[in-house]
């Protein structure tokens, strides 16, 4: 056969060395000997390698001749084919494909289907279902540039251009397929892809059949922390794998994919590799056999051979490899045809998971001006060193312009040539070069280099439906859409354009990252020399630029530009001429010359104009008539600049400047700002002429138009936070409103674009509101929850409460406002600044909070404040309050030095303070964000308040945490002098002179955990109980509580177990309330059926390991009871699926409501115990009024039967329906729900099951209606007839004929299905389609048109044919008359001639049009003439005689001034009253002139309790006067009877008794005697608990319970929440006080507040304590559960327990309660745990078990020098001396610190000295010093 090979060479034959030999690497036809000869050769190795002889082959000297005509060659794309395994580097990635880089420069395709069957059932699901699948991540998010991945070759596909395109796989059954279950090794390295994700790992597909693959979390925990940086895995995602252990011969498989178990993974011989399941990537240990000129040859794995090319050498060593050396080298293809195997040696590929060296995309591109040549290979192509020492690659065909100007000699060694790099092969690590003169100087390489604007040249490839292919170079292709092929739109384009034109186009769009190169050919933008508009930043107003219009409308004209920048063109910017139809001037695809009016380039919005001189415009503006001031129409939401005209009391007049004179609009003052205290400042500051930029149009009806400057509300536009109609509106958005009205009973808040809603006095607040003035003023901003929605009366309730408007951080919205606030007082003083007209505005600017100002004491007032003047604070008011004035004691005209706290520029008040500690200068610390201080209130305004810090500056802290929260009870108000927490946010200050804070909170927020819908509550029932019960056991408990779905039941002290609704009746009736049934306190006797997982509250077979921890699953239904056992258990299945599975559709089941999801719109039932189901709301009823308000029909714990749907797409839930399957089969009546309304068309219904369905306008009503859609709104329920169900299209009819045959209604308009239903002289109504030259076109059905000629639409002539535009609109309800059907064409003439319909005529007779009949019409002229004349005269001669009668009555009309007139105008309008004149007269009557009486107006807050009062109160007054006269008369006529003396007397005698009894008040000795002492005591010191609780006492001694309770809770809102433990005492007062007097009940309502205001472990333990001391152990103990739940991390609360149980003596208890505590606390806590736990068993339990506790202790922690301590001081007291002594020898021969050695030395001696003898003591001595002698002898050492 070698000499077959020699004799007969084959051209271009490679001949590899497989297993010795040297096959060829093209097709196997190439060479069929040489594989038939290798196939034998591998046979008889295999035998031999069985046997286990060491044999040398025969074959060897064969294979030794071949070796010299042996040629290593790279990997042509040529060699690829199908089968081939490959390994292979992600280059680029998209949505539907991996560009994948291969060996020796080929690349190569994945398609998204070849990716994993788990990713593949994903992707199918979510085209299925047409909704995204929530386990579905795109590739992008799966895989990124620079993985490796094994990968087969699916198809090799070859184009006409000669150019193959390579398809891949990674699919692990096409990589893996050579493996199977026997073949799977420990150790081996495979791909592997996740195919789930489960609780303890993850299932791995490795594509080997009838083996499963898991990776455990442990082993992945690695990789995930490093490499996807703690992101979990995802199914489709690739992974190397290696295998750690095969369990069941292959069947079930562990692997790793830890990052150094698969970096050091090598492939062995153990491993068992042959050539049908070797695969790429492995790593071996090889051996070179022969280095050849382009590459080496290898041996591996005993008996396998392969190749190395040039390119895949290390480049270190890459001249230093000579024959037997041993290597490392990676498989990177295997042939399966040629059997040849190709390796690399480049190090980046010799740890597996690692990936090769990238190259930065600016490089791909550079020329490099010098590159030298390293190697030349002449059949390939050369190696070259570029500029930065990397190496590259250039193709043969790449190195001349083509094969004749090729010159090998040119590339020796060390020669130098430009290149340019073309690409970089990520599997060879090199950069691929071209050396051409054409790529080279090209203009565009790749599409990064193709800019948007630019002119390019192309060559036509191919014509399409949807545009022109181009191609720019033959890397760089385009598209120009059908609309660009020319100026205008070319209906056959292949005329005009051919394949293999070339042509000139503009760039209109490039995406280099998709590859999208969108074109255009249109001449004018070719050839345009304007500048270009590529982004919306770039265009600034008056720039005149070229752009094509893609859709005219009525409102205007949008014109497109580059990278899809559109903009609009207005009406009235479209000519200097008023175009009526723009879309007949105008034609899609026209290129226009524009104008940039205006841009907001954050919203991409574009105002353009065709006008492009801006003279004749502001000519047309001064023009204006008033009329056309309101033609200016502002959108909802457009920003504009505004100049102030007029300030008014309510608001400011301003008009817009873009528009200036021609729109006038206002602005409401509370609208000038979100703070109410903002917008009086501003609209005090503001003046005329001042401009204020980016206003908000708020609303424009055409006649007014409104502003606003509400930055939230501005925010929540631009945003898109809002909504723009009461259909858009969803229960539980939130929405930024402001508050429109104030009401007794609520507050109504508008929303921008006008939709209002309620908010009940109920919802305002989360305290209680007892006048809603005092929460929220009108024009306040607000954010507002929407409650529910009531579509019939169109009404909206919100709820403003702070905790369901906000976001949960209260500090960052607080802090929101703030900054805000000082943001818009910056912009008032840089205002006030500008204006700089007075020295008192100039005075305001320069005061800042902090500065220190020279003043002189004006006057001190009596409440202790003082004012002051100075040169500085001209015009102004300064005060210092009293406690700002300090110890100090003023003066008037005293000179002090004062420190500016704040600056009321509205009403112009300085707020100063005299204070020492603020006034005195300190070094500024440096301060840093998000710090904690301590901060005193030193000034409350009205947003925020001045605090000062320990360092000595001033902060400002807002009041509001948010902006619904507006009011605050005097208790929790800030107070000057108070010491709080701040958390500073800006550390520099501000133009005001303030850092900002925060207010740290004081109290711990309490977190309630949110339960998943699919848990059932089990509120009471808080942690497992470890229980003995078993499957079927009868148990009997007392029913603890009553929930709707199921009921728990206390089984004893301890355990607690459930009763699902379903498992209380055998026969449940529908409609009933099973649960109901049972009451609290109720004795049950029930079954054990099944147990609850705690963590989950998942349902659990009596088969699963935990079930002994779990709540029991009880059922009191009598047949379960009195049955089997067995019968309960066939029912339990192992999991969630399989249960759902014993549902089949169709069945009907008893299920039990759980609640109505309104934002899910669903209803939740409870099937069975963990079995849950969801009833969609279309199939919950086939009533509409139960679908309106499914939330009223439907009660909690309610029984309801049910029809099985399937299953969702969790498979967690059944898919439930209350009206039976629907079919939606044609004749049958349904619901559904409208979800779109296109004008003229009809209704989109959504029907049950997901489907979708349509309505045509005929089919709104049997009688059709001028307007049939204007009732209809997106969201409303109907019931509908299936007219058709075809192809998967469903018609439907709301016609009530249909929906009701019975019911006989009359039908006007009767339904037309075919032609024939239409005959020849029959009326018929129906609706205007469309006009077009040859008619007008008129809709009968939805299926057929009738055509109405002109001259039967109207007897008039009409040249125009917008004239039937006008008067015949699309849609247009008309009547027509059939002149004639056509059956066989399908065409019906109609007729809407008066003549023939009845009806008057179409086109009215005032628009003077000529009639068809020109005799008719000339007479019909003269009779009009007449009729014109005659009328003419006698309106004359009626005016001249009635004119002066005419004028009185009128006046009196316009203004009454009558007796009788009730002050209520009235407006009417004579019918034939035209005169202009007149009409003007009835304007100007309507303003009311100065001098006339003022209109009724009837106030909305009107009551008649203010008449009420009034009138009662003189009354009052004179019954209080006789009153007092006659009680007076006695003692009146006795002082007259007394002496002069005895007066004296008496009054002396009264004074006496008055400094008796202050001397007495004073005394300090004096106990309190009355309630009116302790007030007074309170008084003085109102945070002092021990008054309180004294008077508490002093009630409490005379049984007046209710008194105390009154006195406890006047303490609590009294004392300042910052006394947390003042706060406490009282509240551990009023919990005793409950305890002694109170019912359970009322302790248990105070015990919540007290959880509430308190932290809650101190209020557990105190009632603990109060349980314990009233003997109330049960309680105690139950309570101390609850703790050890709730507080299972805090080391006291165990402890606290194990004192109870010892003082109970329950030791066994306290021994288990240690196994507990230490499973529960963490590890560091553990010795000190235990060692309480013994002292307290010293103390009062088992001393011998102490003992124990602290040997064990010690024995593990020997060096625990403050255990041994403790253990020593408890047994000096409790222990013999022997035992002590014993301790102290054992402690001073540790090995310890020698100070710690001398602390126990001086312990022994102190106990001997005190307890032992002289001879003990000495022997202490002598022990301690022997310690000091053998420590000096060892440092000596």
């Amino acid at each position: 056969m070698a000499s077959m090979e020699e004799n007969f060479p084959r051209g271009g034959i490679q001949k590899k060395p497989t297993e010795g030999k040297t096959p060829n690497t093209k097709l196997e036809r190439d060479n069929l000997f040489d594989v038939h000869h290798e196939e034998k050769s591998q046979k008889r190795k295999r035998k031999q390698k069985d046997q286990g002889k060491q044999k040398k082959f025969k074959a060897d000297n064969t294979a030794a001749a071949k070796e010299s005509f042996v040629t290593i060659e790279p990997l042509m794309i040529e060699a690829l084919c199908e089968g081939m395994l490959l390994l292979g580097c992600i280059k680029e990635v998209t949505d539907y494909e991996l560009v994948v880089s291969l060996p020796n420069g080929v690349s190569g395709f994945v398609p998204v289907t070849q990716i994993s069957d788990a990713y593949s059932k994903l992707l199918s699901n979510q085209v299925a279902q047409g909704e995204l699948v929530e386990d579905l991540n795109s590739l992008v998010d799966l895989y990124s540039p620079g993985t490796l991945v094994r990968c087969i070759v699916t198809t090799v596909e070859k184009s006409a251009d000669g150019r193959r395109s390579i398809k891949l796989s990674i699919d692990p059954k096409k990589v893996n397929k050579g493996l199977n279950a026997s073949a799977l090794a420990s150790g081996m390295l495979l791909s592997g892809f996740v195919s789930s994700v489960e609780d303890h790992g993850y299932l791995i597909d490795i594509g080997v059949s009838g083996t499963n693959a898991f990776l455990p979390r442990q082993k992945a925990q690695n990789y995930i922390k490093t490499v996807k940086r703690g992101s979990d895995l995802k199914i489709g995602q690739n992974l190397n794998c290696v295998i750690v252990e095969i369990k069941n011969e292959g069947r079930v498989v562990l692997l790793s994919i830890d990052r150094s178990e698969v970096a050091s993974s090598l492939a062995t011989e153990r491993q068992n590799w042959s050539l049908s399941n070797l695969l790429p990537g492995l790593v071996v240990k090889a051996r070179v056999q022969k280095v050849a000129p382009l590459g080496i040859k290898l041996s591996f794995l005993s008996f396998f051979t392969g190749i190395v090319d040039f390119m895949h050498m290390d480049p270190e060593k890459s001249t230093s490899y000579s024959p037997d050396q041993v290597v490392k080298a990676c498989i990177i293809s295997i042939n399966p045809t040629s059997k040849v195997v190709r390796l690399t040696l480049r190090q980046a590929f010799l740890h597996p998971g690692g990936s090769p060296k990238q190259v930065s995309n600016d490089r791909i591109g550079a020329v490099v001006e010098e590159s030298t040549v390293k190697a030349f290979y002449k059949q390939f192509g050369a190696v070259f060193e570029l500029d930065d020492g990397t190496l590259a690659f250039a193709r043969l065909k790449h190195l001349s312009k083509n094969r004749k100007s090729f010159k090998p000699g040119a590339f020796k060694a060390g020669c130098k040539h430009k290149c340019r790099i073309i690409d970089y092969s990520l599997m060879d690590e090199m950069c691929i070069v071209s050396l051409k003169y054409q790529i080279i100087e090209a203009r565009f390489l790749q599409y990064q280099d193709v800019h948007t604007g630019d002119v390019v040249q192309g060559k036509v490839f191919a014509l399409k439906p949807i545009g022109m292919q181009v191609k720019v170079t033959d890397a760089i292709k385009g598209l120009v859409p059908s609309l660009h092929l020319a100026d205008v739109i070319l209906k056959q384009p292949e005329k005009k354009y051919n394949i293999g034109d070339q042509v000139r186009c503009r760039v209109l769009e490039c995406n280099p990252a998709g590859k999208k190169l969108i074109l255009t050919l249109k001449k004018n933008l070719v050839q345009s020399k304007l500048p270009i508009l590529s982004s919306y930043e770039d265009a600034k107003p008056g720039l005149i630029t070229h752009g094509f219009v893609v859709c005219a409308r009525e409102f205007g004209c949008i014109v497109k530009f580059y990278n899809d920048v559109k903009g609009l063109v207005p009406k009235n910017e479209l000519s200097s001429e008023p175009i009526s139809c723009p879309d007949k001037v105008f034609h899609e695809g026209q290129v226009v010359k524009v104008m940039v009016l205006k841009c907001e380039p954050q919203q991409e919005r574009l105002l353009l104009s065709f006008r492009l001189s801006s003279k004749p415009a502001l000519d047309d503006k001064k023009e204006c008539t008033p009329k056309k001031k309101q033609e200016v129409k502002y959108q909802i939401g457009e920003m504009v600049d505004v100049k102030v005209l007029k300030k008014k009391d309510n608001g400011l007049e301003v008009s817009v400047l873009e528009d200036e004179g021609n729109a006038i609009a206002s602005i409401p003052t509370v609208h000038l700002s979100d703070f109410v205290a903002t917008c009086k400042l501003l609209w005090h500051c503001l003046q005329e002429g001042d401009v204020l930029p980016r206003v908000m149009c708020l609303s424009d009806n055409g006649e007014r138009i409104i502003l606003s400057r509400k930055s939230a509300v501005i925010s929540a536009v631009q945003e898109e936070q809002v909504v723009r109609s009461f259909s858009e509106i969803q229960p539980g958005m939130l929405l930024t409103g402001y508050v429109r009205n104030v009401m007794p009973f609520g507050v109504f808040v508008e929303f921008p674009f006008g939709v209002t809603g309620l908010a009940p006095k109920v919802s305002m607040s989360d305290k209680f509101v007892t006048d809603t003035k005092d929460h929220f003023v009108v024009g306040q901003t607000v954010i507002a929850k929407v409650m529910s929605t009531d579509e019939e009366k169109q009404r909206v309730l919100l709820n403003l409460k702070v905790s369901e408007c906000s976001s949960g951080d209260s500090a960052a919205e607080s802090f929101a406002l703030l900054n805000q606030y000082f943001k818009e007082m910056k912009e008032i003083r840089n205002l006030l600044r500008r204006r700089g007209e007075s020295r008192m505005t100039r005075g305001l600017c320069e005061l800042v909070p902090g500065k220190e100002l020279q003043l002189v004491v004006q006057d001190v007032k009596e409440d202790g404040s003082a004012l002051f003047s100075g040169s500085c604070v001209t015009g102004l008011t300064v005060t210092a309050t009293r406690y700002h004035l300090g110890d100090k004691k003023i003066i008037p005209g005293e000179k002090t030095k004062a420190l500016v706290l704040h600056v009321d520029a509205l009403a112009s008040k300085v707020y100063v303070s005299l204070r020492e500690e603020l006034l005195k200068r300190r070094a500024k610390q440096r301060l840093t964000e998000n710090s904690q201080h301590c901060a005193i209130v030193q000034h409350i305004a009205e947003e925020f308040a001045i605090v000062s810090l320990e360092t000595g500056q001033l902060a400002a802290i807002p009041i509001a945490s948010h902006f619904n929260d507006t009011f605050r009870f005097d208790s929790e108000k800030l107070k000057v002098g108070q010491t709080i927490s701040a958390t500073l946010k800006v550390v520099k200050e501000n133009d005001h002179g303030l850092l900002l804070a925060v207010q740290s909170s004081a109290k711990k927020n309490v977190f309630v955990r949110v339960r998943n819908e699919s848990e059932t509550a089990l509120e009471e029932v808080l942690a497992a109980v470890k229980h003995s019960l078993s499957l079927g056991d009868l148990v009997t408990g007392t029913v603890k509580s009553v929930k709707p779905t199921h009921v728990t039941v206390a089984i004893d002290d301890k355990l607690t177990g459930s009763i699902h609704a379903s498992r209380i009746l055998d026969e449940v009736p529908i409609g009933s309330f099973p649960t109901f049934t049972l009451k609290a306190g109720q004795k049950v006797t029930a079954r054990v059926v099944g147990g609850r997982d705690v963590n989950t509250h998942r349902y659990l077979p009596i088969t699963h390991p935990h079930f002994t921890q779990s709540i029991p699953e009880l059922s009191i239904r009598s047949s379960e009871i009195e049955g089997e056992v067995a019968a309960v258990l066939s029912r339990k299945e192992d999991n969630a699926t399989k249960k759902l599975g014993l549902y089949s559709v169709g069945q009907t089941i008893t299920c039990f409501v759980k609640k109505y999801n309104i934002l899910k719109n669903w209803l939740e039932v409870e099937v069975a115990p963990g079995i849950r189901g969801r009833v969609p709301h279309l199939l919950l009823s086939l009533n509409t009024k139960v679908l309106k308000h499914p939330e009223k029909s439907f009660k909690n714990g309610q029984a309801i039967s049910a029809t099985v749907t399937g299953t969702d797409v969790t498979e967690t839930n059944l898919c439930l329906s209350l009206t039976g399957i629907h079919s939606l089969e044609q004749g049958t009546i349904t619901v559904g729900m409208v979800t779109k309304v296109t004008p003229h068309i009809g209704l989109t219904i959504a029907l049950p099951g997901g489907k979708t369905g349509k309505v045509s306008i005929f089919h709104l009503s049997d009688t059709y209606m001028e307007d049939p859609l204007g009732d209809i709104k997106a969201g409303k329920i109907v019931r509908c007839y299936i007219l058709s169900n075809e192809n998967g299209k469903i018609q439907l009819s709301l016609r009530q004929s249909r929906l009701n045959p019975k019911s006989k209604s009359k039908v006007e308009d009767v339904e037309i299905t075919c032609i024939k239903d239409v005959k020849k002289g029959q009326l018929v109504r129906g609706y205007v389609k469309s006009i077009t030259s040859s008619g007008v076109f008129f809709g009968l059905s939805p299926s057929l048109l009738g055509r109405i000629l002109f001259q039967n639409v109207s007897p008039y002539f009409v040249q125009k044919h917008s004239v039937y535009e006008k008067y015949l609109p699309e849609g247009k309800l008309l009547t027509a008359k059939v002149l004639g059907v056509n059956g066989k064409e399908k065409h019906i003439e109609l007729s809407l001639l008066p003549e023939d319909t009845g009806m008057p005529s179409i086109l009215p007779e005032s628009l003077g049009l000529p009639r068809y009949d020109a005799e008719e019409e000339k007479r019909e002229a003269d009779v009009r003439e007449k009729r014109e004349q005659l009328k003419v005269k006698t309106k004359r001669r009626i005016r001249n005689s009635e004119s002066e009668q005419e004028a009185k009555p009128k006046k009196r009309k316009i203004c009454p001034t009558d007796e009788n007139d009730s002050g209520i105008e009235v407006y009417y309008r004579e019918e034939e009253d035209d005169d202009p004149e007149e009409e003007a007269d009835k304007k100007k009557s309507k303003i009311r002139k100065p001098g006339e009486a003022p209109r009724l107006q009837v106030s909305v807050g009107f009551t008649w309790d203010e008449e009420m009062n009034a009138m009662d109160i003189p009354v009052l007054n004179q019954k209080e006067e006789s009153s007092e006269s006659e009680e007076e008369e006695d003692p009146h006529s006795k002082l007259k009877k007394q002496t002069k003396k005895e007066k004296e007397l008496e009054k002396q005698k009264k004074e006496k008794e008055l400094c008796k009894l202050e001397a007495a008040l004073m005394d300090p000795s004096r106990q309190p005697q009355s309630a009116d002492d302790f007030d007074r005591l309170v008084l003085s010191s109102p945070n002092s608990s021990i008054l309180w609780l004294q008077y508490m006492a002093f009630h409490l001694q005379a049984t007046e319970i209710e008194k105390a309770r009154a006195v406890a809770e006047r303490a609590l809102k009294t004392i300042s929440f910052r006394e947390e433990q003042e706060k406490l005492n009282v509240w551990v007062a009023l919990l005793n006080l409950e305890n002694m007097y109170g019912t359970e009940e009322t302790l248990m309502k105070v015990f919540e507040r007290a959880v509430q205001y308190n932290e809650p472990l101190k209020v557990f333990q105190h009632l603990c304590d109060i349980y314990a001391n009233s003997e109330k152990y049960k309680q105690a103990e139950e309570l101390y559960h609850t703790m050890l739940k709730r507080f299972r991390q805090e080391k006291s609360v165990w402890l606290k327990y194990a004192s109870f149980l010892l003082k109970q003596g329950q030791t066994e208890a306290t021994h288990r309660l240690l196994e507990r505590a230490l499973k529960a606390l963490p590890t560091k806590e553990h010795v000190d745990v235990i060692s309480r736990f013994a002292q307290l068993e010293f103390h009062f339990g088992d001393p011998e078990h102490a003992k124990a506790l602290f040997e064990s202790t010690l024995s593990s922690y020997p060096k625990r020098t403050d255990i041994w301590s403790i253990y020593i001081d408890i047994m000096i007291k409790h222990g013999s001396q022997k035992e002590v002594r014993d301790i102290f020898e054992r402690v001073v021969h540790l090995s310890l610190a020698p100070k710690k050695m001398k602390f126990l030395f001086k312990r022994y001696l102190d106990y001997e000295k005190k307890f032992g003898t002289t001879e003990s003591v000495l022997a202490v001595k002598r022990a301690a010093l022997e310690y000091v002698e053998t420590k000096s002898s060892l440092a000596d050492i």
